[in-house]
């Protein structure tokens, strides 16, 4: 019953969403549980969610601490030390039953944000006991206040928790090795497994704009984002507007999946041109000015770019006059300017 109103509860603050209990179901019954560790959450949110009873293993230290224990209490407890090798050889034991084991491989909370070392001791039990491995990541929780992440993530009481189940594997050298050969190339195995799950979770296959939306959701719209050397910080709010300002125009004098030359300094305004590119579809095609006129146009013609984006003021300072007359014999030059204005045959853009 208090399982049941805890999932009620946590569902309501944090909207947890659990994905791939198929391969949770999979797995059989013989299971060892590997997450990544990011906050005091987990295994209360593992524990909750996950249908069966789960028995986690814990660092002896940790299950002493007065504000676990209560936790602990909700579920079977496996107290070991991941250093110690009779500890370990009590968990094989242990898992040649009939278990649902969780460990984090970490064996301690993130402090970056990304996967910690994977100890090797975690990886040899999964070998020796022939358990099945089930890789689990918990997403959401590094930004709750539950985590030691504080000034490096913008925390929040409640942020969105998903669970995601991969699909359930195994760690077998059958006996190519042995000894501490053995255990260090189980724990290789380990560490490729859990580096799988958090790229097969993380949404790679999205564009960047969406990517930097997705961020600006996570970090928060005044959040510094980017700076160039006129010292003008720039917010997740002022880039996101600047590229859809400058996008639209953009998009009026260019067709989808056009390559665009860019020929800018590395700037602020330069990350605006290629996001307001890559919004409209656009392929920013950059160009590197200093292999001079011949050596651009040769790019240009490879690409199939006929328009490139650039700017008087930064031709003026870089000194690229005669490369820019030159290319303007065969290529179309549209000029960025910071106020809106119509120069000689309307090449003439607006940039903020």
């Amino acid at each position: 019953m208090l399982k049941w109103l805890l999932r009620i509860l946590l569902t309501l603050l944090y909207r947890v969403e659990v994905r791939g209990l198929d391969n949770y179901r999979a797995a059989g019954n013989r299971v060892l549980i590997i997450a990544n560790h990011n906050s005091f959450l987990d295994p209360l949110l593992l524990g909750v969610f996950l249908p069966d009873d789960i028995t986690f293993a814990i660092d002896t230290q940790i299950s002493q601490r007065w504000w676990l224990k209560p936790f602990l209490g909700l579920s079977k407890v496996f107290p070991m030390d991941p250093t110690h090798p009779i500890s370990l050889k009590a968990l094989i034991q242990h898992l040649q039953n009939d278990t649902k084991t969780v460990i984090f491989p970490e064996g301690r909370i993130s402090v970056t944000g990304s996967l910690m070392k994977i100890y090797d001791g975690t990886g040899m039990v999964a070998d020796k006991s022939g358990a099945t491995l089930l890789p689990i990541r918990l997403e959401g929780t590094e930004y709750s206040r539950f985590s030691k992440l504080k000034h490096q993530v913008r925390q929040r009481w409640f942020p969105k928790i998903r669970i995601h189940i991969q699909p359930p594997t195994l760690i077998a050298t059958h006996g190519d090795v042995t000894g501490k050969a053995r255990r260090k190339h189980s724990g290789h195995i380990l560490q490729d497994i859990m580096n799988e799950l958090m790229f097969a979770t993380s949404p790679y296959q999205q564009d960047i704009f969406s990517a930097l939306l997705e961020a600006r959701q996570t970090h928060g719209g005044q959040h510094i984002v980017a700076e160039d050397m006129e010292r003008q910080p720039l917010s997740y709010d002022r880039l996101i507007t600047a590229s859809i300002i400058l996008g639209k125009r953009l998009q009026a004098i260019s067709h989808p999946n056009e390559n665009l030359g860019v020929m800018l300094p590395n700037s602020c305004k330069t990350l605006m041109v290629v996001l307001a590119l890559l919004l409209h579809k656009r392929v920013p095609a950059m160009l590197n000015f200093s292999t001079g006129a011949a050596g651009m146009l040769a790019a240009c013609r490879l690409a199939e770019v006929k328009t490139v984006l650039t700017s008087r003021r930064f031709i003026e300072l870089a000194g690229l006059e005669q490369e820019a007359q030159s290319l303007s014999t065969q290529i179309n030059l549209l000029y960025l300017v910071k106020c809106s204005s119509t120069g000689k045959n309307g090449q003439t853009l607006v940039s903020q």
